[in-house]
């Protein structure tokens, strides 16, 4: 075997390896974000973005930004436009509205072109952040969870299995599972990572314990 074909292989375990740590990190973060091609079409999507029409990331990837979103300002999809045909390379801020679970959703979604020097950008970095009663309406509702709750959902954001939170709570696994189930209703999302996400959205776990220890579920 070559020194050039040795070079090639350790590169691409190195590329592998650096974006499985990006995959993990971007499945850890509490903002809503996906990234897609310049015409909207969604590669990845985050918990906390899919989780905003009750769908997993799996779900909602090669789904496309104009389906999901409509934007209520015509002067901020033009300046994007303009940004993308030129090469400017800036964050611009687009105010949207969705339809989920017959509710009409509003927010700020926030869209940087990522390419690298001087080329075309290539892939666009999105955030979004949600504006509307009903957002509040659930950082009120969460905030009502009990003490018991809110210790299982601390043990949950730091990676502990059913069993470990059930010995440290007092519960059995079944009793964890329930009260687990019962969260993913009340934040209406679909499983454990999306809560964790959604659950740092609203402000239940601390931003300070933001990404999670994987040594306190050890």
């Amino acid at each position: 075997m070559s020194i050039e074909s040795d070079e090639g292989t350790d590169l691409r375990q190195q590329m592998a390896v650096w974006r499985n740590r990006f995959l993990r990190l971007l499945d850890r973060s509490p903002a809503p974000t996906a990234i897609s091609r310049p015409d909207g079409s969604l590669l990845i999507a985050n918990p906390s973005f899919s989780a905003l029409w009750g769908l997993t990331p799996g779900q909602i990837r090669d789904r496309n930004l104009v389906d999901l979103l409509v934007s209520t300002d015509e002067d901020s999809l033009r300046k994007l436009s303009e940004g993308l045909r030129y090469g400017r390379r800036f964050r611009y801020p687009i105010p949207v509205e969705w339809d989920t679970e017959g509710l009409t959703r509003t927010g700020q979604l926030t869209v940087e072109p990522v390419s690298d020097e001087f080329l075309t950008p290539t892939l666009l970095m999105t955030f979004l952040h949600v504006t509307d009663r009903a957002h509040d309406m659930e950082r009120e509702l969460a905030h009502a969870l009990s003490p018991q709750e809110g210790r299982i959902l601390a043990l949950v954001a730091s990676g502990a299995t059913s069993a470990l939170i059930a010995r440290s709570v007092g519960l059995t696994p079944d009793g964890v599972n329930y009260h687990l189930s019962r969260l993913c209703r009340l934040l209406r999302v679909p499983n454990r990572t999306a809560l964790v996400a959604k659950a740092y959205v609203l402000g239940l776990l601390p931003p300070a314990s933001w990404p999670p220890d994987s040594r306190e579920s050890r």
